[in-house]
């Protein structure tokens, strides 16, 4: 899932590279063992040809050749997201569809096999970025998008059945073309927070969550002019027990660092 960001216990070793040759225009790969084999296997999100592909891992070597599984015509996915959607155990996959303004839902079968997928309206927004979390603790994850077109981020609350609310949106101001959207805790209260890439504006948005399940505008901070900052993660980088943020500031090549106060202010990058 997108959002938060616990120590890494992972031991990684470096092999052979063994690229998958590729012509589909691939724009984001998510990871989940689709046929519950134990080996993991890839989602790519192919927005060239207008579907997503599935690669089952082998033996932890290898990959199978893929199936695809069309988003629609003109559909131009962006990225692609893993979760359980209905709760039956079984990983279903979320596309955002900058083409025509839609999230698709594929919902796993559990034999590496998907059902049709079902498309969910996003308006005129050009979603270019998913993201996964239970926003309101009732135990079904929901969507949050960042859309490029209406220059908002939107969350649809999942109803644990493999169907969504409609959307509800949070403007990120003119011209901030939103690239990507991140869920944290940045303030001493217990309600999840929101912070958002703003590509267009050379910033990072914070909106702070409360009790009514809404968010508010809490702070804008600047990552420099001309840096347009593209992805967002959190984490506590520090120990403080505090949740940081990193950006990935793809104009100045560098990545920005905003260390936590305590209090939903941060430090300068």
């Amino acid at each position: 899932m997108c959002c938060l960001v616990q120590k890494c216990g992972l031991k990684l070793k470096e092999t052979p590279r063994k690229p998958i040759d590729y012509k589909y225009g691939p724009r984001s790969v998510a990871v989940g063992d689709f046929n519950n084999d134990s080996w993991p296997d890839m989602v790519v999100a192919d927005h060239i040809v207008n579907d997503i592909a599935i690669y089952f891992g082998q033996n932890g070597t290898s990959f199978s050749t893929p199936i695809q599984y069309p988003t629609g015509n003109g559909s131009t996915p962006y990225i692609v997201a893993v979760g359980d959607f209905n709760n039956d155990s079984r990983l279903d996959i979320a596309v955002a569809n900058f083409g025509t303004n839609s999230i698709g839902i594929f919902l796993g079968i559990g034999n590496g096999s998907f059902e049709k997928h079902v498309e969910l309206s996003m308006g005129s927004s050009r979603p270019i970025f998913i993201c996964l979390f239970d926003m309101n603790n009732d135990t079904t994850l929901d969507i949050i998008t960042a859309n490029y077109g209406t220059q908002t981020i939107s969350i649809l609350l999942g109803y644990g059945n493999g169907s969504f609310s409609s959307l509800t949106s949070y403007s990120t101001g003119y011209d901030s073309f939103p690239s990507s959207v991140a869920t944290g805790h940045f303030n001493s209260d217990t309600y999840l927070d929101l912070a958002i890439a703003n590509h267009g504006t050379d910033n990072v948005q914070i909106l702070f969550g409360n009790q009514n399940g809404n968010f508010t505008n809490g702070l804008t901070i600047s990552t420099s002019i001309g840096s347009r900052p593209n992805s967002i993660t959190v984490g506590d980088f520090n120990q403080d027990d505090y949740q940081d943020i990193a950006v990935a500031n793809y104009g100045s090549n560098k990545i920005g660092i905003f260390l936590n106060n305590g209090n939903g202010t941060f430090g300068k990058q």
